[in-house]
């Protein structure tokens, strides 16, 4: 059975188009609060940080190069996956990160969003 994936691009990126400056993503910055206020949860899926430059590998390897939108939450079969899940041949997946982070206390337990 494989679990739910998470991706998510590494806070304190750089982007060569403005040197100098670091940056977070800020689709991603929700989902990194929700994981910090609940860590002990995060060992229920697998979670991988990915550089802002693409093309991002083990993005695509999961998806493909039209889907390396991050964040991204890829659905595992230990759960049935919601009806509103996108789909790519088998597998569905998340990008929406308000639907990423009901899906987190969905499916792990972690605190939902008032």
């Amino acid at each position: 059975m494989s679990r739910d994936r998470l991706f998510l691009l590494t806070p304190g990126f750089t982007d060569p188009k403005r040197p100098g400056e670091r940056f977070v993503c800020p689709d991603c910055i929700p989902v990194e609060g929700l994981l910090a206020a609940a860590p002990e949860l995060s060992v229920r899926l697998d979670i991988s940080h990915h550089p802002f430059a693409r093309p991002r590998e083990e993005v695509i390897a999961a998806l493909d190069a039209d889907h390396q939108g991050l964040p991204v939450l890829i659905l595992g079969d230990e759960q049935a996956p919601p009806a509103d899940a996108r789909a790519l041949g088998t597998t569905r997946f998340v990008t929406d990160t308000r639907r990423i982070l009901d899906l987190l206390a969905e499916r792990h337990g972690f605190p939902k969003v008032h």
